[in-house]
């Protein structure tokens, strides 16, 4: 299911990718915190990747030059400070109404958007 997740990921809207996504981290008991709804069908997923051990990973999600998605250190730098992190989402979601904004805590940081 992945892969044909991966190959629908420009046709699929964002809101059916989340809950594909996401769905499967409560049966594995992460918790994870929708923090901001965005645009429906076409709006920007940035991740905080909560270890919960005083630092965690800010991913953006991005095209590349072949337009195909995928994840980006929204900091610049794999490992934040979990305050620093909290003020870029707090600049980002004032920045754009249409990004989605989703906390995830997992000892091992896990992107679950990718395989």
């Amino acid at each position: 299911m992945g892969e044909k997740l991966k190959r629908m990921d420009s046709q699929l809207p964002v809101h059916l990718l989340i809950d594909a996504q996401l769905r499967p981290l409560n049966a594995r008991g992460i918790f994870y915190y929708i923090q901001q709804r965005g645009e429906q069908n076409t709006g920007t997923i940035l991740l905080k990747l909560n270890g919960l051990s005083g630092g965690c990973k800010l991913l953006i999600q991005q095209r590349d030059l072949d337009g195909k998605l995928g994840w980006a250190n929204a900091l610049r730098k794999e490992l934040v400070e979990e305050k620093d992190a909290d003020n870029y989402i707090t600049r980002s979601i004032s920045n754009d109404p249409d990004l989605w904004v989703i906390e995830i805590e997992d000892s091992k940081m896990n992107n679950p958007f990718v395989e």
